[in-house]
């Protein structure tokens, strides 16, 4: 990787950091930055090829079975409810949609990582809603409201670059060719969404943080801990099916903002500082990973 590559990402938490409060007016621009980068991981792919696999499968049912044992195991503990959403949260929420940037650029299959942000994120539409009726912090949402609700935040990030891809492969090849060839440039489009992200992250804990810092702490200690727990394991599971890179990404890197929103709509607002310090501790641990790549 090129000198200038690696400083990118670093600058870009910085500037989050230090910028935090105009990021937050600058949320609007997410959604459209997130578009572009999955359009050029889409149109890197032959779409019509992916399938569900067994590596798919593992992991989607980590995701399950971890949610529910870390829910009912805090509270079977006597432990505050809202730390129990928090790290059913952390196994809960989604692979982030921009995952492949950093993934590829570590070494993992780009058709792997891909297929795991589609099915993944699925998976967690049909999944979610069920918690959430279950846990029952919002009972005027319905399983069926939840399920709309969590099916169309999902399909407005994956569904419009995934069939404007699939459309250019079929009718437009040329055309897909050419974006396919411009892969590297979703590393700067990231780096852009990464810097606005984390600076609402950063907004977010310091706005609601204010009369609660006791819990906050808490979530701030266990989101470290179970954010190295969960790249640990993908490691661990990535390896068992020889993609060691793939494993861990898949597992670790989660959808911040979708949690974030997960928890605004569904569970106590609070418990969405869990996810708001994930995102600060995997942005960092990535930036780590990719500063140790050589040069290329």
């Amino acid at each position: 990787m090129s000198k200038f590559k690696q400083y990118v990402l670093p600058v870009a938490i910085v500037l989050g950091l230090l910028l935090h409060s105009v990021c937050g007016r600058l949320a609007f621009l997410t959604p459209w930055l997130i578009f572009t980068i999955l359009l050029f991981t889409f149109t890197a792919v032959d779409l019509k090829k992916l399938r569900p696999s067994r590596f798919d499968f593992t992991l989607m049912a980590y995701q399950i079975v971890a949610a529910t044992a870390c829910y009912l195991g805090v509270r079977a503990l006597g432990g505050d409810k809202i730390i129990a959403e928090g790290l059913m949260l952390g196994a809960l929420t989604p692979v982030a949609a921009s995952s492949t940037v950093v993934s590829c650029m570590l070494g993992a299959r780009r058709e792997t990582v891909t297929g795991y942000t589609i099915f993944g994120n699925l998976m967690v539409a049909l999944v979610a809603p069920i918690f959430f009726t279950l846990i029952g912090e919002h009972p005027e949402h319905s399983l069926e409201a939840s399920f709309l609700l969590m099916l169309g935040k999902i399909a407005s990030t994956l569904a419009l670059p995934f069939f404007i891809a699939l459309l250019l492969q079929m009718v437009l090849p040329k055309v897909n060719e050419a974006i396919a060839r411009r892969t590297s440039w979703s590393y700067y489009v990231w780096a852009v969404a990464l810097l606005i992200t984390l600076g609402q992250t950063i907004d977010f804990i310091f706005r609601h943080g204010e009369g609660h810092w006791h819990i906050i702490i808490w979530l701030g200690v266990l989101s470290l801990a179970f954010c190295a727990f969960q790249f640990w394991l993908g490691r661990k599971i990535g390896r068992r099916f020889g993609d060691v890179v793939s494993g861990a990404q898949m597992t670790g890197q989660k959808n911040s903002a979708m949690g974030i929103w997960m928890a605004g709509n569904f569970l106590n607002p609070l418990a969405s500082v869990f996810m708001a310090f994930y995102s600060v501790y995997q942005n960092l641990y990535n930036a780590y990973q990719l500063s140790r790549l050589k040069d290329k």
